[in-house]
């Protein structure tokens, strides 16, 4: 009797042991690193639950002067996919690949956009040499680069999402339905801000839909929503402006005649503040343009970006 029971004991055991045998299996999530928290949010979108992911420049973070420590290169390595957004914004991300030794699928976010071209003479190159500054661009033709900041236009932000969810189809197969249906969901909630979004700016009156930025990060925002960005002269994300810089910068708001000044959530909000009461501006508050707030922050989404500059930038204009 008791060796009966103690071969049912073993046959049960074994029997439970193959019922969640496939639950375990399923439990294995996919490795996902993105290069900055806006492609993580739209990964975390499409991924949810089966991927594991990790976002290299965080919350209020700058791409631009990003320097990857070894913790970064080591979750590189052991991931299975490397989302970046391309066009030369992330000009360290093929150092650390080599670095890494990274051995997985590469998915090139931008990959179906058109890009809009920048002479880049903003104070960052993005990885690419210099294009010359705006003085020397008005004598002299300069080569034009991508501009990468793509995301910014919603409708470019729907062609990520379907790079991103092929991407993760063709790692993980088992679960491509899965990312496909949310990428589908996703799209929807991104197609109807969109045309909100068209809608609100377009009854913005046109000679009052012009700002200045201290970062130009936003021409596909303006193309798409018909608003004139001017980036501050003189100002960059990487450095602080020389008094020269700031001088020049005053001159500038005064002779464009606009009230509308933005910060943005990676420069120096002092600074900004400053020149906007020199030079007779109201600072309209921060945009956020390269990076996401931190989790519960005003903009911890990629869609609460597009809210949150919305609303401050209609905010702003009004005062025009």
């Amino acid at each position: 009797m008791d060796r009966l029971r103690a071969l049912a004991a073993l046959l049960l055991i074994f029997g439970l042991a193959l019922a969640f045998a496939p639950l375990g299996q399923a439990q294995q999530r996919l490795k996902v690193v993105a290069s900055f928290s806006i492609l993580a949010d739209m990964a975390r979108e499409i991924g949810g639950d089966r991927i594991e992911l990790r976002s290299l420049v965080g919350a209020n973070g700058n791409a631009h002067v990003f320097q990857p420590t070894p913790a970064d290169g080591r979750a590189v390595s052991e991931a299975s996919v490397l989302i970046v957004n391309g066009l030369g914004f992330e000009g360290w991300i093929e150092r650390l690949q080599r670095s890494a030794r990274f051995k997985g699928k590469i998915v090139v976010a931008s990959a179906g956009v058109s890009p809009a071209l920048t002479a880049d003479d903003h104070g960052h190159s993005h990885g690419h040499s210099p294009g010359g500054s705006a003085s020397t661009r008005k004598k002299a033709k300069v080569d034009s680069l991508p501009d990468p900041h793509a995301w910014q236009d919603l409708r470019n932000g729907m062609l990520y999402v379907d790079t991103i969810a092929r991407g993760l189809s063709e790692a993980d197969p088992a679960n491509a339905e899965f990312f496909v249906k949310r990428a589908s969901v996703y799209k929807q909630r991104l197609a109807a801000l969109d045309a909100r979004l068209r809608s609100e700016f377009a009854a913005v009156p046109q000679g009052k839909r012009r700002v200045i930025t201290s970062h130009d990060a936003f021409a596909y925002f303006g193309r798409a929503y018909g608003i004139e960005f001017i980036p501050a002269a003189g100002v960059s994300s990487e450095s602080e402006p020389t008094p020269r810089q700031i001088a020049a910068l005053i001159t500038q708001i005064k002779k464009e005649n606009v009230r509308a000044l933005f910060v943005e959530n990676m420069s120096s909000p002092k600074l900004v503040e400053q020149i906007g009461r020199d030079a007779g501006a109201s600072v309209g508050g921060t945009l956020y343009s390269d990076a996401l707030s931190p989790p519960g922050g005003p903009v911890d989404s990629y869609t609460g970006m597009f809210e949150h500059n919305a609303a401050a930038l209609k905010a702003g204009m009004a005062r025009n």
